[in-house]
């Protein structure tokens, strides 16, 4: 394999969906956040993305076989809203930053090419006394500032590292929405209790942009 390689498992009838985005991290809180909104959507595993830059082991499962590390795209349809959502078990290097690059433009290829215009990142974000808070950066200072009410607090300063973050700014160079959810969180084990607010302030963001559109 010497380039990323979608497997196909189905082909969804998806129209303007949202594209959701929840790999590991920082306590884990985007994947878990991403695990909630499978759950409550019933979404389904429709492809699957394999690639040389993901670090070198398998995964062995519980009957002895193995598998090398993927990510796993979702496709699910709801009353208002359709969906693709991405999750995974692995990253290219810190240091191969034209590996993240390239990864992250053939994801937002193929979530364009199932109709996504509008994103969705989510993570964590090491504070030094974390409260469950979420905070918001997006592609436009009017999209922030427009969700402030719905539970996030500006994300004013900083860096937003790895994919949650290189998803959202090659999506606005693209001329998508979007937005980045990010968890408050020690960095220490599975924050659960922070992914599900990242998860409920998603929850009620996308309720507002679905109410626009109506």
């Amino acid at each position: 394999m010497d380039k990323p390689y979608f497997r196909m498992l189905f082909e969804p009838q998806l129209k303007d969906p949202i594209f959701v985005e929840g790999l590991r991290g920082l306590g884990n809180v985007g994947m878990i956040a991403a695990r909630h909104l499978i759950e409550s959507t019933g979404a389904k595993v429709f492809a699957e993305l394999y690639a040389p830059y993901f670090q070198d082991y398998v995964t062995v499962k519980k009957d002895g076989t193995c598998r090398p590390p993927r990510y796993l795209f979702y496709a699910a349809k709801t009353e208002k809203n359709h969906y693709v959502i991405l999750t995974g078990d692995s990253h290219p290097s810190l240091e191969d930053t034209l590996a993240h690059y390239d990864l992250c433009d053939e994801i937002l290829d193929f979530a364009e090419k199932h109709g996504s215009r509008f994103v969705v990142t989510m993570g964590g974000v090491v504070t030094t006394n974390p409260e469950n808070d979420v905070y918001i950066a997006a592609t436009s200072e009017k999209l922030a500032q427009k969700h402030v009410n719905k539970g996030a607090h500006i994300y004013g300063e900083g860096r937003i590292v790895g994919a949650t973050g290189l998803l959202l700014g090659l999506a606005k160079r693209r001329g998508w929405r979007g937005i980045c959810l990010l968890g408050a969180t020690s960095g220490f084990g599975a924050e659960r209790g922070v992914a599900l607010s990242v998860y409920k302030t998603l929850m009620n963001i996308i309720e507002a942009e679905t109410k626009e559109k109506d």
